[in-house]
């Protein structure tokens, strides 16, 4: 069988298992989980052996017109290179282990076929854009995948919370949907081409006229797609859907497809040094804030979505300093550590029984009810930390390395301004992420308090993937070496400054959180969970819960409460309250547009209501109005008739003589 042949089957495997489950699904559940797992399992076959036969040389084209458009052509087209073939083997990994993991999860849950479906559609949609040679093909995974999410994300239907999740990450990627669209059809008519290659060579022959506008409207989609700021608010509240997706969504879908985009269409943004930088803002801006609000939540999943952010963000930053080997490197081991984060998480959920860190603080030995998750997240958070020798420090010195190398001027493939606002947003990440992943481990597994509940053990299939997820977590990073003969050939060897001063912060950050995390905890044993207020540091400024006031809840603040044990209150300070809602983001969103829509839909009713109608209401009386004078006269006396008509005959006569008399 040939390699295009198998390279098609990779994203159709998926897509025949998620239809044949929802088809079979009610009638035929026996046949569900193996259609929710065999599938991605042969689909992750296919791409190991589509990887090896590309084999990091030639990139794979094939294509054929889908149909005459009279302009520009639409093609079905696939071009595998060596990030294509990585990406895909790493979409079909996580998305073979959420569905096994899923088997266990959602065992008892009713939805569970149309669960599983989606997600193998979802899988399917990812697998599309990776191999896609075209961009229209390539914008249909595209919005399947957000379609996906939405489905997804609002799994749990019947809470206020998961309604609005999914209408919130729907609206809020459609909104940099639009511009991407734009982008898309600018970059095509100058091109000639939906053709990726076309595409290519005609921004290296400088046929591209606008490059600084269409990377700026391309940018838009991506931000929206990948959570960069200032479109990154949906990815928290997407919590509201099940571990497993999380699991998906944050390491292998979704949000790693706006950052293959532009690796895949760096030329293009490279074109405009403007763009670049903009690029790099995003990036810094993303990085900082995230690290921030991840180190003031309580929910254990908000602070692994804000992780996500944060790294998306260092991915950002790889691409606005011309890296693209680097982006992609740091985008394989974080799916394969986020993913273990994510599934792992969802063990600690289940055995606990909450989402919040300060109850499990407050619950003693809780790594003992869950031993296969507490040794797997911890390499996965010393993989997030960035401590050698876990693959998150080679993949994260790998951006730090490259935007040192623009910021000191040795390579000319990004502005050094660029360089800098990377370099130095990613230091001060290294420590914030030590620091936030520090204490997720602190009050998850090392909680003062009652005894942990006992639910027994959780299924195998839910330990067994966690254990599979941590042997990329832990070596990934030492593909370093032959990685480059896949990518762009640059060489991703970690940097003796930037691994020295990264992993010293990081240090710094772990030494600092553990120091707080001590003090606060010797002062909150003495307080009972809830008593805040009680607390001797707590006052009227921390004790507060920020109303969503007027609006829906998918657009303001969650509420704020913080509990006493938390470390992340000491090193943040006043900054805690603002940075556990998301420095008010959302709050801003809504003043800025889903107030002005709210009153522009209020507008367009009242007129609807008191000037349409009314017309349409008055133009409707006064036939009826005639009528009823009309059908007074009707009265069927025949008496009358005559009466009238004798009356009308001799007001004729009479006018008749008085114009003949005149005359």
């Amino acid at each position: 069988m040939t390699t295009t042949t198998l390279a098609v089957l990779v994203p159709l495997l998926p897509f025949l298992g998620a239809a044949a489950g929802l088809l079979l699904g009610r009638t035929s559940p026996g046949f569900v989980r193996p259609l929710a797992v065999l599938p991605p399992l042969a689909s992750l076959v296919l791409a190991v052996t589509v990887a090896v036969r590309q084999g990091g040389g030639q990139a794979i084209d094939a294509h054929t017109e889908l149909t005459p458009t009279g302009s520009v052509p639409i093609e079905l087209a696939l071009h595998i290179d060596g990030f294509a073939a990585f990406v895909a083997v790493l979409v079909g990994v996580v998305a073979t282990c959420v569905q096994i993991y899923s088997t266990g999860y959602l065992r008892d849950d009713p939805r569970y076929p149309s669960y599983a479906a989606l997600v193998s559609l979802f899988t399917s949609a990812m697998l599309l854009v990776v191999y896609s040679g075209d961009l229209m093909v390539l914008l249909v995974g595209w919005e399947i995948m957000g379609i996906c999410s939405y489905f997804l994300v609002g799994h749990y239907w019947e809470t206020p919370e998961a309604r609005a999740a999914s209408l919130k990450a729907f609206l809020v990627t459609k909104l940099g949907d639009v511009p991407f669209l734009i982008g898309l059809f600018a970059l095509a008519t100058d091109a000639g081409s939906f053709r990726i290659t076309s595409v290519l060579g005609t921004v290296a022959s400088g046929g591209l006229h606008h490059p600084t506008l269409v990377a700026l409207l391309l940018l838009a989609g991506v931000a929206g797609k990948s959570a960069l700021f200032p479109l990154h608010t949906w990815l928290p509240d997407a919590m509201a859907g099940p571990t497993p997706v999380s699991a998906l969504i944050h390491a292998a879908t979704m949000v790693a497809a706006g950052i293959y985009f532009v690796a895949r269409l760096l030329p293009v943004f490279q074109a405009s040094s403007a763009a670049m930088v903009v690029l790099a803002v995003m990036a810094g801006v993303t990085m900082a804030g995230s690290g921030l609000a991840a180190l003031a939540q309580d929910d254990i999943k908000r602070v692994l979505a804000y992780s996500t952010i944060g790294q998306l963000g260092y991915m950002a930053g790889a691409l606005a300093v011309g890296d693209r080997g680097a982006a992609v490197f740091h985008l394989l081991a974080h799916g394969a550590f986020k993913a273990l984060l994510f599934l792992a998480a969802g063990v600690v959920i289940h055995a606990s029984g909450t989402n919040s860190l300060a109850v499990m603080s407050r619950m003693r030995g809780l790594r003992n009810r869950v031993p296969d998750a507490y040794w797997t997240m911890t390499v996965a958070l010393l993989a997030l930390a960035a401590i050698p020798p876990f693959s998150g420090f080679f993949s994260k010195e790998a951006v730090l390395g490259a935007a040192e190398h623009v910021a000191t001027g040795h390579t000319e493939h990004a502005p050094g301004a660029a360089g800098w606002i990377v370099l130095i947003t990613g230091m001060v990440t290294a420590v914030l992420t030590a620091a936030y992943a520090t204490r997720l481990w602190l009050l998850a597994f090392h909680g003062q308090g009652t005894e942990a509940p006992d639910h027994g053990r959780q299924p195998v299939t839910m330990t067994a993937v966690l254990w599979v997820l941590a042997v990329p977590s832990l070596a990934f990073g030492l593909t370093y070496g032959p990685l480059p003969d896949w990518f762009d050939g640059r060489d991703l060897t970690p940097v003796l400054t930037t691994s020295v001063l990264g992993t010293g912060l990081a240090l710094v950050g772990v030494v600092i959180t553990y120091g707080a995390w001590r003090h606060t905890t010797a002062m909150a044993l003495r307080v009972p969970l809830g008593a805040v207020a009680a607390h001797p540091d707590a006052d009227a400024g921390l004790v507060e819960a920020e109303a969503i006031a007027s609006h829906e809840p998918a657009f303001g603040d969650v509420a704020y409460v913080p509990d006493p044990a938390d470390p992340g209150r000491l090193l943040l300070g006043p900054l805690h309250r603002h940075a556990a809602v998301g420095f008010h983001l959302d709050a801003v969103y809504h003043a800025l547009f889903v107030r002005p829509v709210q009153a522009g839909a209020q507008l367009v009713r009242f007129l609807d209501r008191e000037v349409v109608d009314t017309y349409v209401r008055g133009a409707g009386a006064l036939p009826r109005w005639l009528g009823a004078a009309v059908r007074r006269a009707q009265t069927g006396n025949v008496q009358t008739y005559v009466s009238a008509l004798l009356a009308g005959t001799v007001v004729l006569v009479v006018a008749a003589v008085l114009v003949a008399t005149g005359a």
